[in-house]
């Protein structure tokens, strides 16, 4: 006999009703989950193809909350040369690379501040 009850909740955004089903609610606590979702299957669908989302629930969209766009600024790349966009304002302090020379950089894991 499963604990969990499909729950019905309200989308946070189009605030449709949507099932919170046993199973999801017993996949949640499993992963040690503590909140109920808050926007419906499509709306949370909606989020991670705009961008939005990020792995998250609580959005990892950078600026002004929650499904606003990044603000981005020009930069050169310290490795290539190359003209790139960054979601930070270059202080001219440290060097900036693009994607590509970024990705190639040593882990800033190892480079702690």
């Amino acid at each position: 006999m499963s604990y969990y009850q499909d729950k019905t909740l309200n989308c946070q955004d189009c605030n449709s009703a949507f099932t919170f089903s046993a199973d999801d609610q017993q996949y949640h606590a499993e992963k040690g989950y503590t909140n109920e979702p808050k926007r419906c299957p499509t709306c949370r669908s909606s989020r991670r193809t705009s961008g939005g989302g990020g792995s998250s629930s609580y959005g990892s969209s950078g600026g002004g909350g929650y499904g606003s766009q990044r603000e981005m600024h020009p930069a050169v790349c310290a490795q290539c040369g190359k003209q790139t966009q960054v979601p930070f304002l270059p202080s001219g302090t440290r060097p900036v690379y693009c994607s590509d020379c970024f990705s190639k950089q040593p882990s800033s894991a190892s480079r702690r501040y």
